[in-house]
């Protein structure tokens, strides 16, 4: 089973991925599905697939990720319909643009359905142990060595390492080494690519209190039920939920900031021993307190863990504050006056690569057929990783036999802008996707995610003919069901009664039935119901609830999308004009010192690339334009 002597250039494996986080599982999962024979290493079996924060998948813009990790034919939105609790679609008071799914989740049932999925999946070997370093020859990178002793050999090495390179918990003036509660953090691979040359950070992130949902009194709470007809991620035949848990609400107090306060002096946050920075969009309790003190209370989300468990998340208060402090005052929130404590919150301290290291297939510009994925390119979020994990498996199995690399533009999906804005503009704080960060959110919706991808990826060999079939007919329905609206006219008889009892203009005779379907207040569900010919169309074609969907989005937004998808081609033709890696900027003396030094570090591949990098201006691209005869 084991290399226990080297044996230079014998391959035991194409692919090896380090950790079984989301990143590492979409990573051996779609190298294994692509052909690639692959070693899944963790130090514990037993958390494969483990939520380490909140029991919950998708969110605003990180559910459009895991759709469109779904149309690619990852695991995600699988694992997560299947491990469900609660089904929301946010933000549907907003436009389709901004519509994100998200589910609460069985914290127990999501792992443990991740690691069946990669147990039946072909070609994925397991091994329990920590790889302490890698071992790499003439700069590229041939296998692992784990603390064991044992080495492993490989093509291709992607480390998916999260929170565990010389991972260190705090909580209040106490601190130990971990990379989560309870496990030991990983050691050894840090120093050796900084040995190496690679340049390295640290950041942090926070985790609340898990509490006893039985010394709970809810009668004092908001619920948060469930959306009625919940949806679900996966484009597949995944099943919808039958039944919910809820959530509930409840809020801080004047009272619990002054408890907190009391404690500041012994928080690591503010007292200096934490030293990386944490995530803006995500902030604990004492962060709350301090930046935004005006406010004399704060949101608490009462999450449920599992539907056979009475343990509950209280999301919205992370905190490495002294755990006597955040028992005091978890006791005077509303609802928790009994409250019963498993385990404190805490913050963790971790080892991240500043990801202008890595190029747009998540290969390291420093060693070859080495990748990173995840928390280890400075992002926060199971979403982030999840998506950077699919594409690094993708990209080091195409690498490895030779084939083009699998690169998603700005355009083409949120998860192209996650990669682009990491490898171009770099982070220095945890990375998290909102719909504010891609211009051209309103052509990458949920809805569509399989319309965009899944074709792609069946040319790639990931998403199966089965997958594409579902594409196809879908896009046949949709087309056919707006040609057919297109076409019909509606006498004003018919239509105004409804009109007028949605508050909406009635039309002074005859008109397209379009024109109504444009207004805001009007739902194509609504025209279903009251126009006749509308609905026998689609009872006739028995069409599915998101055929309807799609269909209203591509009608009510059809010049805006337009527009966008113009805009989108006209900017594709500076990524068309290609950058190659050992292009000398040196040699262009109109360009500024500032745009010389980035172009050498970050090695833009197009042009567009080097438009989006800090420090780079639109005369400095004039003049590449103009050197490269363009």
């Amino acid at each position: 089973m084991f290399h226990v002597e080297q044996v230079h250039m014998q391959y035991k494996y194409d692919v090896i991925v380090v950790g079984a986080g989301h990143a590492g599982c979409e990573a051996a999962a779609a190298a294994a599905n692509l052909g690639s024979k692959v070693m899944l290493v963790t130090m514990n079996l037993a958390t494969i697939g483990q939520m380490s924060c909140n029991p919950a998948m998708g969110g605003i813009a990180k559910g459009q990720i895991v759709r469109e990790i779904d149309a690619l034919g990852g695991y995600s939105g699988i694992v997560s319909d299947k491990s469900a609790v609660q089904f929301k679609m946010l933000n549907r008071s907003k436009g389709p643009a901004m519509w994100s799914p998200r589910s609460q989740n069985d914290r127990m049932r999501f792992a443990e359905t991740w690691r069946i999925m990669l147990e039946q999946t072909m070609n994925i070997d397991f091994f329990q142990d920590m790889v302490s370093s890698l071992i790499i020859e003439n700069n590229e990178v041939i296998g692992v060595k784990t603390a064991l002793g044992l080495e492993f050999f490989s093509k291709a090495v992607i480390l998916t390492n999260g929170t565990f390179l010389n991972g260190l918990i705090h909580i209040g003036d106490k601190n130990f080494g971990g990379g989560r509660a309870a496990e030991r953090a990983a050691t050894g691979i840090t120093e050796q690519l900084v040995s190496l040359g690679f340049e390295s950070g640290r950041m942090k992130t926070g985790t609340p209190p898990r509490v006893d949902g039985r010394s709970l009194d809810y009668s004092k709470m908001e619920i948060q039920p469930g959306d009625e007809n919940p949806f679900k991620f996966s484009f597949l035949e995944t099943p919808r939920l039958e039944k919910q848990l809820p959530c509930w609400m409840t809020y801080t107090s004047e009272q619990v900031h002054d408890t907190l306060r009391q404690g500041f002096d012994r928080s690591p946050m503010f007292n200096g021993r934490i030293q990386g920075l944490g995530p803006r969009y995500c902030p604990s309790i004492e962060d709350k307190i301090e930046r935004f003190s005006d406010k004399n209370r704060h949101q608490l989300f009462i999450e449920p863990e599992g539907w056979n468990t009475v343990e509950i998340y209280v999301n919205g208060f992370s905190t490495s504050l002294p755990e006597d402090v955040q028992f005091r005052a978890l006791r005077q929130i509303q609802g928790f006056e009994n409250v019963k404590v498993f385990r404190p919150g805490y913050a963790i301290e971790y080892d991240y690569f500043p990801p202008q290291q890595i190029k747009l297939t998540l290969e390291t510009k420093g060693i070859d057929n080495l990748y990173f994925a995840g928390q280890i390119n400075g992002t926060t979020g199971y979403e982030e990783a999840a998506g950077q994990g699919l594409m690094a498996g993708i990209n080091a199995h195409l690498k490895i036999n030779e084939k083009d690399p699998f690169i998603l533009s700005r355009s083409e999906a949120y998860i192209g802008v996650l990669i682009d804005d990491l490898v171009t503009k770099g982070t220095e704080e945890p990375y998290r996707m909102f719909t504010s960060r891609a211009e051209y959110r309103l052509l990458l919706r949920q809805d569509n995610a399989d319309v965009r991808l899944t074709p792609k990826s069946y040319d790639l060999g990931l998403a199966s003919l089965d997958r594409l079939n579902r594409v196809l007919k879908k896009k046949e329905e949709v087309d056919a069901f707006s040609a057919f609206l297109k076409k019909l006219s509606v006498e004003q008889d018919e239509i105004n009664p409804f009109l007028e009892s949605r508050d909406s203009t009635p039309i002074p005779h005859k008109g397209k039935i379009l024109n109504i379907i444009s207004r805001p207040q009007i739902n194509l569900s609504d025209i279903i119901q009251h126009v006749y010919p509308v609905g026998d169309f689609v009872a006739e074609q028995n069409y599915a609830d998101e055929i309807i969907e799609s269909v209203e989005i591509q009608l009510k937004y059809e010049g805006y999308i337009q527009k966008e998808k113009e805009t989108a081609e006209k900017l594709m033709r500076l990524e068309n004009i290609i950058l190659k890696d050992d292009f000398d900027y040196s040699v262009i003396n109109s360009l500024s010192s500032e745009a010389k030094e980035k172009l050498k570090k970050i090695k833009p591949t197009t042009i567009g690339q080097a438009s989006r990098i800090s420090g780079v201006s639109p005369s400095d691209i004039s003049v590449l334009m103009v050197y490269l005869g363009r």
